[in-house]
């Protein structure tokens, strides 16, 4: 069971960096087609958020590549260097979709608010996790309650990243909605914009399947050394 479990999260790898791969390619190809607006990322975010009623929300350039993100703690658009000052299709998905979780915490969208109170116990529980697990595979014959512990933990970090799938979704979609709206992109950058989403979008439904198989090998590990016990 256990070379199963590693079996399962080496193909999960493999079909990871693949996904990666394909989302940094296409990245790369559309931070090269320029906006018909010549408008950069940051403006962009800043029109966006604007065309939302939200003026309390602050853009920020940080670093690293596809290092986007939005916090909700600080309320701040935290673009990448790219984005930030970029004038390209890639820049105005990217903007537009991190505006797009500014917008859903705005409107109370709940599955945002799930995450976000999540995220202490998820912080806590990755640090940890693994090595319950490696302890409790090891002991399982003696104190199997050790790994249900760590299957716990891992169940938490799991719940996170299914969690996960609607908000980044739904940000994917608020971004697109307004970025067609707004004729931000033209009807040519429009659908280059959409594919750049939807393959970002790829790397958290491959976490999220890849966390799940995991967690079922964890399980069934436990119960099948429950079965031997009695």
């Amino acid at each position: 069971m256990t070379s199963s479990i590693f079996l399962v999260s080496l193909l999960f790898l493999g079909i990871s960096m693949l996904v990666s791969g394909v989302l940094k390619s296409k990245f790369s190809a559309y931070a090269g087609v320029p906006l018909s607006n010549g408008m950069t990322g940051s403006e962009i975010a800043r029109k966006m958020l604007q065309d939302n009623g939200i003026y309390d929300v602050q853009i920020t350039s940080t670093d690293g590549f596809l290092s986007d993100h939005y916090n909700p703690l600080t309320k701040t658009v935290n673009l990448s260097a790219d984005v930030y000052e970029g004038r390209s299709v890639a820049a105005a998905a990217v903007a537009a979709h991190e505006c797009g979780h500014a917008v859903q915490h705005a409107t109370g969208y709940r599955w945002l608010a799930m995450r976000s109170r999540l995220v202490p116990m998820v912080q806590f529980s990755s640090n940890i996790v693994q090595w319950v697990l490696l302890a409790g595979i090891l002991a399982i014959k003696v104190f199997p309650q050790l790994l249900l512990a760590g299957i716990v933990l891992f169940a938490i970090t799991t719940l996170f990243s299914v969690i996960t799938l609607p908000v980044e979704f739904d940000a994917s979609n608020r971004a697109l909605a307004w970025l067609n709206k707004s004729r931000v992109t033209n009807n040519d950058e429009y659908p280059k914009a959409k594919d750049a989403l939807k393959w970002a979008a790829m790397t958290y439904v491959v976490a999220a399947l890849a966390s799940i198989a995991t967690l079922v090998q964890y399980i069934l590990l436990f119960m099948g050394n429950n079965r031997n016990r009695n």
